[in-house]
């Protein structure tokens, strides 16, 4: 933009420039790609073996991805708010309008693909969007405060949850639609909510983890090797006390003992149960399934252990990130740059690997069907990255916030009407 300042009596264009806007951080996207990744595989991949027992792919990548994806979520909402608290009055209210239209955008979509089979994927797209929603008043507490939210939301909601559930509607199998936004809203508000695949109150945790992070000096080399540290600490000591509940005090015999027989047909034992059925919640049975840290259980144990990987991998994608500029950069130029660049549209990629999932072009086995999407959803990032920038879908939802943003800031240059504008 440009000023007048006065020089010898005569006033002269001075150019005044924004501020630097921070570089991209390439091993935040780095990370979301692995989220995507993750999610395309346990959706693609076999994950129960035969005999009803989880497949490793299924133990390593079942939960943490998607907790990853809400975590990085939270990341994200941090960086569009100016990685700091967001102050009262017309900034808040820009923010706010910004991350309604983003929720706006993506539940949406979310939406939109509520046609396709939920057996095949389950779409987080409307769960995603609630929890853009819990964003807009977190903008506004600071970082401790948020953490402290997280943290009574980790350990209160499950409990509440599991009181809450018996008293609810049983979620609808299918994927959240526009049939059911119309035919059944306060049903679709429980199972986005409290019911659901992925419940946005349980999920709130991630959110907040993420808005702290976010905060946080991800430039930092020790930063990325202390959230390596704190992830991987809190996602041991998660994992143990959960088996410590479980076996030695008795919690896996309680659950059996409260599961019909007929339940457990088909599964290999009753810790293979424990591990497959969670789907967002567990049953309300017997208070010792609070103890499990199963993928998708949405139990303390379970958002503490996830959270946990969460960190851990952004961290190790930021020291990643960070050898760019040493001997390795060969190698990690070749791994990161496709990576970077398919994190970077996730929700183009995601939208499009649940459209091919659940159409007739997907006629591959598991892992083929696996790699072709992985291959031709690199080979369009890097490419329309490099060509266009934002994926297609990130740039519509990007435009509808920023025009959402610049409707608050006009609407606040406005003049103040007086007596005689008003109408009585």
């Amino acid at each position: 933009m440009t000023q007048t300042a006065p020089v010898n009596g005569h006033a002269l264009p001075t150019i005044v420039f924004p501020p630097p806007r921070r570089p991209r951080l390439a091993g935040i996207d780095m990370a979301r790609g692995l989220a995507l990744l993750g999610m395309v595989a346990v959706h693609a991949l076999v994950v129960i073996t035969d005999d009803g027992a989880p497949t490793p792919l299924y133990t390593v990548v079942a939960g943490r991805s998607a907790a990853l994806f809400a975590v990085l979520a939270g990341v994200g909402i941090a960086f569009t708010t100016g990685r700091a608290r967001v102050v009262p009055g017309r900034p808040f209210l820009a923010a706010a309008s910004a991350l309604v239209a983003r929720a706006v955008g993506i539940g949406l979509i979310g939406l939109a693909l509520g046609g396709t089979d939920a057996e095949i994927v389950s779409v987080i797209l409307c769960y995603y969007a609630v929890l853009f929603l819990f964003a807009v008043p977190l903008v506004l507490l600071p970082t401790w405060a948020i953490a402290a939210t997280g943290a009574v939301v980790a350990a209160g909601v499950p409990v509440l949850s599991h009181l809450l559930r018996p008293g609810l509607p049983v979620p609808d199998p299918d994927n959240p639609s526009f049939a059911q936004l119309f035919g059944d809203p306060l049903g679709l508000l429980g199972e986005l909510t409290l019911t659901g695949a992925y419940p946005a109150l349980p999920w709130l945790a991630y959110l907040c983890a993420g808005l702290v992070v976010g905060r946080l000096r991800l430039e930092s080399v020790r930063v990325a090797a202390g959230l390596v540290g704190a992830g991987v600490g809190a996602a041991v000591a998660a994992t143990a006390a959960s088996l410590v509940l479980l076996y030695p005090l008795g919690g896996m015999a309680g659950i059996a003992a409260a599961t019909p027989a007929e339940e457990v047909e088909g599964y290999r034992s009753i810790a293979d149960y424990v591990a497959l059925l969670p789907s967002g919640t567990t049953p309300t049975t017997t208070w010792w399934w609070l103890a499990v840290a199963s993928p998708h259980a949405g139990t303390t144990p379970d958002l503490v252990q996830t959270t946990g990987s969460a960190l851990a991998v952004i961290g190790a994608m930021l020291l990643l990130d960070r050898l760019a500029g040493s001997g390795p950069a060969r190698v990690v130029r070749l791994v990161g740059v496709p990576l970077a660049a398919a994190g970077s549209m996730t929700l183009t990629l995601y939208t499009a690997s649940v459209l091919f999932m659940s159409s007739d072009l997907d006629v591959y086995e598991p892992m083929a069907g696996f790699l072709v999407q992985v291959a031709a959803g690199v080979v369009f990032a890097v490419m329309w990255r490099k060509a266009m920038g934002k994926g297609p879908l990130e740039s519509l939802v990007s435009w509808a916030a920023h025009r959402s943003r610049a409707a608050v800031d006009r609407w606040d240059q406005l003049p103040a009407p007086t007596w005689r504008d008003r109408t009585w």
